[in-house]
């Protein structure tokens, strides 16, 4: 309970004093609302559905482009970590593709795919496909040599060695992958949606902007966070539970 305490302490002196500077300003704004007009913003939001949708169409698209490129980079990292001589032939091609920008991406985007769903998911997948290969590639390259050597004398295929050996040793840090890339799908997925696509909470917030509503904006940037820590405090959970002891210390949260 003391821990808890401080760690509220400084955010509720910043919420209280934002309150009471807003309050004797007495002057209404249109970028910031004083801290409980955008928790009444909020819990009206949430009251009427408007931002439940929001969520849920935010979070389709972050999971639909995170099963697509998550998969993706998983199959590739396997395949680099287990292929030394993969990875060095797609070296130059991996270098020089996962360096742009996944929102660089859009205008083309927007010519293959219009605005939708389909737009979102293609440039979180994106996205989701370096964090699963490079985790990935380093997990599959940690596996025990000892246990690849006894692989090769009994002359298992490669994808007996994978599917014996290598995955379920690097399964607990593919994991930490998984979490990861989870954690960039959600932020490109809100960006896309600030940036161009007429879906989810980043819509909402930019619409909320533009009408000159700025206690329902600070509201959807509350909730997205709220959101993002809600679902990482989930996934660490599993993780703990399931793979906490597999962990090596510095893979640890």
């Amino acid at each position: 309970m003391t821990r808890l305490l401080r760690a509220i302490a400084v955010p509720a002196a910043l919420l209280l004093a934002g309150e009471i500077a807003m309050r004797a300003a007495g002057s209404s704004s249109d970028a910031l609302a004083p801290p409980s007009d955008v928790a009444a913003a909020l819990a009206a939001l949430l009251a009427d559905g408007e931002m439940l949708r929001a969520s849920a169409e935010t979070l389709a698209s972050a999971l639909g482009g995170l099963a697509i490129g998550g998969g993706v980079g998983l199959l590739a990292g396997l395949l680099f970590g287990a292929v030394p001589a993969a990875a060095r032939l797609f070296a130059i091609v991996v270098e020089g593709i996962r360096p742009i920008p996944a929102v660089a991406l859009i205008p083309l985007a927007l010519i293959l795919f219009g605005f939708g769903f389909r737009l979102e998911i293609a440039i979180v997948a994106f996205a989701a496909i370096w964090p699963m290969l490079v985790f990935t590639q380093a997990a599959v390259a940690a596996v025990d040599t000892q246990l690849l050597d006894v692989a090769r004398v009994l002359r298992l295929p490669l994808a007996a060695r994978l599917a014996r050996i290598v995955v379920p040793f690097a399964l607990p840090r593919i994991f930490v992958a998984f979490r990861l890339a989870f954690g960039v799908a959600l932020i490109v997925a809100v960006t896309v949606e600030i940036a161009v696509n007429p879906l989810g909470l980043g819509y909402g917030m930019t619409m909320a902007q533009q009408t000159l509503r700025p206690a329902d904006m600070l509201a959807y940037l509350v909730w997205i966070g709220v959101l993002g820590f809600l679902l990482n405090v989930l996934l660490l959970v599993v993780q703990r539970t399931v793979f906490g002891r597999f962990l090596p210390r510095g893979a640890r949260p």
